[in-house]
C-alpha cells in the first residue's frame, strides 16, 4: 500500500528505542523524512547512517521547553507533516509509595511539555493547512495497567486534552490521535517485569509469564508491528480520523468502548 509519504517530513520525539524507534525505521522505509530527536547522540547518528539523506538529528530533553523551542527554530523554514509525540514515562510505583515530588514530576515528564509542542507546532499546521499529530501513550487510558498509577493518571489527561481539541479545532487537514499500547517489547516493559519480580519475590522469567497470562493473545506486543498503524495515522490517508483512541494491547481490556 502506498502511504503516499514518501519525502514528507517527521517530528519523531524518542526516536532512539521502544516505540519511536520502531516507527522511526518504518516512516524511513515507506520513503519519509525524519527529524529524529533523543538525548543520546551516538544512537541518533547509528540511526542517521542506517538511512543516508533521511535523517536529520536534534540532541535534548523533549519534556524540557528549551528543547521544544530549539526544534521550533530548527523547522522554521521547513514543512513538517506530522509530529510523534512521544517520549517516556515516569517510573513503575502504586500510590502508597508516591511522593508529591513525583505527581509534580510526573506532570512534566507526560503532560505538560505534550501541551506546549502541540500549541507551538498547531500554529505552523494551521499554516500549512496540514499536519498530524499522534501521541504514544498507554493501554491503560482505557483500562489501569498494575503499578502504573502516575503514568495512568497523567495519561488519562492527555487523551482528555487530545480528545477535546479535536472538537474545538476546525477543519484545517490537522488531525489528532493517540495510540494506547498495552505490553510490547520495550525498555518501560522491562521496568514493568522488574518491578512485579521484585515485589512478588520471583524470577523476571516468572514475573514476565505472569504478565502474560493476563494478555488473551498469551504475549508481549511487537513494537515493529504497532508502527505500521502509527505510520497510517500519520500519513494521508488518516484525513478521516481524528480525537481517536487506538488501543493495542492483546486483547487485555475487556470494555465494548
Amino acid at each position: 500500500m502506498d502511504l503516499k509519504i514518501k519525502d514528507q517530513t517527521f517530528i519523531v520525539c524518542g526516536a532512539t528505542s521502544g516505540f519511536g524507534l520502531a516507527i522511526a525505521n518504518q516512516l524511513l522505509t515507506e520513503g519519509a523524512k525524519i527529524i529524529a530527536l533523543a538525548r543520546g547522540e551516538e544512537k541518533l547518528r547509528e540511526l542517521q547512517d542506517g538511512y543516508t539523506g533521511q535523517v536529520d538529528i536534534l540532541i535534548g530533553d523533549i519534556t524540557d521547553d528549551k528543547t521544544i523551542e530549539n526544534l521550533l527554530r530548527h523547522t522554521e523554514n521547513k514543512d513538517i507533516h506530522g509530529i510523534l509525540v512521544n517520549a517516556g514515562g515516569p517510573p513503575a510505583m502504586k500510590f502508597f509509595e508516591t511522593r508529591m515530588s513525583d505527581w509534580d514530576e510526573a506532570y512534566k515528564k507526560v503532560l505538560r511539555w505534550k501541551v506546549k509542542i502541540t500549541r507551538d507546532f498547531l500554529k505552523k499546521f494551521e499554516k500549512q493547512k496540514y499536519g498530524r499529530f499522534l501521541y504514544i501513550e498507554s493501554s491503560a487510558v482505557k483500562q489501569p495497567l498494575e503499578n502504573l498509577v502516575l503514568s495512568t493518571s497523567l495519561r488519562l489527561a492527555v487523551a482528555g486534552f487530545v480528545k477535546t481539541l479535536s472538537q474545538e479545532m476546525p477543519d484545517r487537514g490537522v488531525t489528532f490521535n493517540v495510540l494506547a499500547p498495552g505490553y510490547h517489547q520495550t525498555p518501560a516493559v522491562d521496568r514493568l517485569i522488574t518491578k512485579k519480580a521484585e515485589q512478588s519475590r520471583i524470577s523476571r522469567m516468572q514475573a514476565k509469564k505472569e504478565i502474560e497470562a493476563t494478555i488473551p493473545l498469551n504475549k508481549t506486543g511487537d513494537v515493529r508491528h504497532l508502527a505500521s498503524l502509527a505510520v497510517w495515522l500519520l500519513s494521508p490517508l488518516s484525513e478521516y480520523v481524528t480525537g481517536q483512541v487506538y488501543a493495542v494491547d492483546g486483547g487485555v481490556i475487556r470494555s465494548t468502548l
